[in-house]
């Protein structure tokens, strides 16, 4: 049974970190890009970050560049998002996805509120 599973995340103040994990399980891992999406009240899902699946190329979205880390340990089946220097308007909930292109898995979500 495939499953993907979201956890990390809470409520911090403006400024503050959070890191998030996703660990799948019930398909390999290591063959598949992982992708962190996010989305807000009211707006679409929006891509946050990427990684390759043996973790050598990541990419990011340009309002999260320089504040956010996409990392992974193939060992662990698990993806993470370190969150810096947070600042309320990402508050969203936040999605993994495993993506081998015909095949692509979603978690459920874990909600982040930036908020003071």
């Amino acid at each position: 049974q495939v499953q993907v599973v979201e956890s990390g995340g809470g409520l911090v103040a403006p400024g503050g970190s959070l890191r998030l994990s996703c660990t799948g399980s019930g398909f390999t891992f290591s063959n598949y890009f992982m992708h962190w999406y996010r989305q807000a009240p009211g707006k679409e899902r929006e891509l946050v970050a990427s990684i390759s699946s043996g973790g050598n190329s990541r990419k990011y979205a340009d309002s999260v560049k320089g504040r956010f880390t996409i990392s992974r340990e193939n060992a662990k089946n698990t993806v993470y998002l370190q969150m810096n220097s947070l600042k309320p308007e990402v508050t969203a909930a936040y999605f993994c996805n495993a993506d081998a292109g015909s095949y692509q898995y979603w978690g459920q979500g874990t909600q982040v509120t930036v908020s003071s």
